[in-house]
């Protein structure tokens, strides 16, 4: 993978959260290909509850600045960087007052997930790409991790398909285990059709809950990866039956061939 610029894109990534499936991908799926002389670029949003003293995130202010346009509203975006202690990883963390200030990630202190999470992932795919586009770095790969970064697949396909500059691009999700069991704001998929994207190609977000809104990223993905060994039923079969590339669940040990194999032969 030498030379090979794969940006990742993850809900969550460990040092800056806690331990979890995803955070610990997100972070060492990355350093393998690091290790193998690939150019790595991560990012995550920027939740209150990171601390920004002790990660040593600073804005970077060519990058920041512009606003983002969410549901008919103009938000905001800051861009914020860091670097991983030892590894030479940069992460960037898409911020904005409204949507990642409160100090916490998905929910509220009784565990009440945020009203606007639609929205933040919005904003999150949003500022992901227009910051990308502002570093004029061109990705091989883009691979999304977590559910919060599920609609990027669906804003590359849509929203930001005329883009020359990810006209090579290949998109990978990895699916994880369910995270939440509520339904984001049923309004969702009214606020992603307003972004010009059709009712067809974003269907099973008329019921937004965890696992219809992984379906909507595996649709728009090119290919995926089952990232946890126990992925629903339902979700493994709608994976199979997709026609998408896919790579059986392997076990920590035995990731670093089998996600490498899988970019070389299967994605690019």
């Amino acid at each position: 993978m030498k030379d090979k610029r794969i940006l990742y894109v993850s809900s969550e990534v460990v040092p800056y959260l806690a331990e979890n499936e995803v955070s610990l991908m997100s972070y060492d799926v990355p350093k393998m290909i690091n290790d193998q002389g690939g150019q790595i670029r991560i990012f995550m949003p920027r939740y209150g509850n990171i601390n920004e003293r002790r990660h040593q995130l600073h804005e970077v202010i060519r990058l920041s600045g512009m606003n983002l346009v969410v549901n008919d509203l103009d938000m905001p975006l800051i861009i914020k960087v860091a670097s991983i202690p030892k590894e030479r990883i940069q992460v960037y963390f898409i911020d904005n007052d409204e949507y990642f200030k409160r100090k916490a990630t998905f929910t509220d202190e009784e565990g009440v997930m945020y009203p606007d999470n639609d929205e933040r992932a919005i904003f999150f795919a949003k500022g992901v790409v227009e910051t990308v586009k502002k570093l004029n770095w061109v990705p091989d790969i883009i691979h999304v991790h977590g559910w919060m970064a599920a609609m990027l697949p669906i804003y590359m396909k849509h929203y930001y398909k005329h883009e020359a500059l990810f006209s090579e691009t290949k998109i990978v999700t990895s699916v994880y285990t369910q995270s939440f069991d509520e339904t984001l704001d049923p309004e969702m998929i009214k606020k992603v059709k307003f972004d010009g994207v059709s009712h067809e190609a974003v269907s099973d977000l008329e019921i937004p809950n965890y696992e219809n809104i992984l379906k909507a990223s595996i649709l728009h993905s090119d290919a995926v990866i089952i990232a946890s060994n126990n992925l629903s039923s339902s979700l493994t079969k709608f994976i199979e039956s997709s026609g998408k590339p896919f790579l059986p669940f392997v076990p920590k040990d035995a990731f670093a061939e089998a996600y490498t194999n899988f970019y070389k032969n299967e994605v690019l």
